[in-house]
């Protein structure tokens, strides 16, 4: 049988045609030269790697770039990336198959998507849902309705630090992952590697069998309570009861089916309610599908699209994860969590880093690749549609029907932030003036000829007219935008 190869984010079972299929793994250094990656991001994938070739008859190649390692007849299914897909394409003896690791097939989503003058989440998930049978009772949705959000965008409960959900189970590391970090340490002190952010325990799957484990517990004890707050924040509980399966999906040591699969059985099975199981699964059938199958779909140049003509580059204090030097206290707390875990959910991820980024006009591609560095779960399939269309609104509405920006009001109320904060969310203007509240009109202003002709804007716009501190408020926001420093 012809040896499988496989890229590091296609370790589990689904990837072989047969249990025994003979593997070829291959660590690259130079992919860690070519890019500051989050140290915790390079520790999992490596450890995921290595400890995939313990198992089974697998051939670990350690070697500067993948063309290298590979001199022997091979398959592989479809990469993840374009320059990947491209190196397969031009390595003799190596034979492409389809994509796998996602739910719906690229010739399914084309035959969905063409013709359409836009192209939403919420009308793919409707198709991915019928054609594929999930979370449906004959032709109709399981409970009558496609879309529970309005049940599952609570804010956090008040008086509390925590949810009362039990924490995942903890991540054991081995003699794998001391190895691993030795190496990490090695390559800065010697061959002047670079990463982001901090060290720390291993935090998520490496293995499929630490992942089966981390997804048997969520289903049994956080599925039922992870609807109602999925959109809400607390400084002192980060991951609130979302699944942290991301990483090991992305990794490929979980099938999204069976992820799907297990979730659905929770809620016929009466052990979870329909708008926890419902919001869960649109996270999986539905987002992680659609932007996978975007990157594919958009041009190769839609990651440099830039309709809204953000110009500026990174502050330092932002691309190097600086924390400390935010008073600002939800945007510092959550650059906090990337430094220290690479890691915040989904709310955090697009209202707090993508909504001030987009406020303040930071160049969209740049920050889709900080997102791809700094993250755990960050692939550039996962970013290109979710920062460059959705968080930053650069495609000026291809996926996206309206700009994610946000004031202090939404943080407010939406998280426990603004109580220990020395800025109001209420204020605009002066010493006490929100950032993000700041940033909102003043991104609105700056944008608000583009902007215009968008029916969901049309409110906000009007608001914007009616301000009667606009230029106060514009020359302020002009001064910290060309300081560029940390709020």
């Amino acid at each position: 049988m012809t040896r499988r190869w496989l890229f590091a984010d296609q370790l589990g079972p689904h990837f072989l045609d047969t249990p025994g299929q003979p593997v070829l793994l291959v660590e690259s250094t130079a992919v860690f030269r070519r890019r500051a990656f989050h140290r915790q991001k390079a520790h999992l994938v490596l450890s995921a790697l290595r400890h995939r070739a313990q198992q089974g008859d697998v051939r670990l190649v350690r070697a500067e770039t993948y063309a290298a390692a590979v001199n022997e007849p091979l398959t592989v299914c479809h990469p993840t990336s374009r320059a990947a897909r491209g190196l397969v394409r031009r390595l003799p003896g190596v034979e492409m198959l389809p994509p796998r690791g996602f739910v719906t097939t690229p010739d399914e989503f084309v035959s969905w998507a063409n013709g359409r003058d836009h192209l939403r989440l919420e009308d793919f998930y409707r198709y991915a849902r019928r054609h594929h049978d999930v979370l449906m009772d004959g032709a109709e949705p399981a409970g009558g309705r496609w879309n529970l959000d309005a049940d599952n965008r609570e804010p956090p409960p008040r008086g509390v630090q925590r949810l009362d959900v039990p924490a995942p189970p903890a991540i054991v590391e081995d003699e794998i992952d001391e190895q691993v970090r030795a190496d990490l340490d090695r390559w800065e002190r010697e061959d002047g590697i670079t990463f982001v952010g901090n060290d720390g325990p291993r935090l998520f799957p490496a293995t499929r069998t630490e992942a089966l484990a981390r997804l048997r517990h969520f289903v049994t004890h956080r599925l039922p309570v992870f609807g109602p707050h999925e959109d809400a924040m607390l400084a002192g509980d980060p991951l609130m009861a979302h699944s942290l399966l991301s990483p090991a999906i992305n990794l490929g040591l979980l099938d999204p089916r069976e992820v799907i699969e297990r979730a659905e059985q929770a809620y016929r099975e009466g052990a979870a309610p329909l708008s926890s199981v419902e919001g869960f699964i649109r996270q999986i059938l539905g987002w992680r599908d659609f932007v996978w199958h975007l990157y594919w779909y958009f041009e190769p140049e839609y990651r440099a699209v830039n309709e809204l003509h953000a110009r500026k580059q990174l502050p330092k204090w932002f691309a190097e994860l600086d924390a400390d030097a935010v008073e600002a206290r939800c945007l510092s707390d959550v650059l906090a969590g990337v430094r220290d875990r690479g890691w915040v959910h989904h709310i955090p991820r697009l209202m707090v880093l993508g909504n001030y980024a987009m406020q303040r006009g930071w160049r969209p591609g740049a920050v889709a690749d900080w997102f791809h560095r700094s993250f755990v779960d960050g692939y550039e399939w996962v970013m290109t549609a979710n920062v460059v269309g959705m968080s930053q609104y650069a495609d000026g509405g291809r996926m996206s029907s309206k700009p994610y920006a946000a004031g202090g009001a939404y943080l407010h109320r939406m998280s426990d932030y603004c109580g220990g904060c020395r800025y109001d969310p209420k204020v605009r203007v002066g010493d006490d003036a929100c950032p993000f509240t700041a940033g909102y009109w003043s991104f609105l202003a700056r944008n608000e000829a583009a902007l215009t002709g968008n029916h969901r804007m049309r409110q906000p716009l009007q608001g914007l007219r009616r301000l009667s501190d606009l230029d106060a408020l514009l020359e302020q926001e002009n001064a910290r935008n060309f300081r560029s420093n940390a709020p």
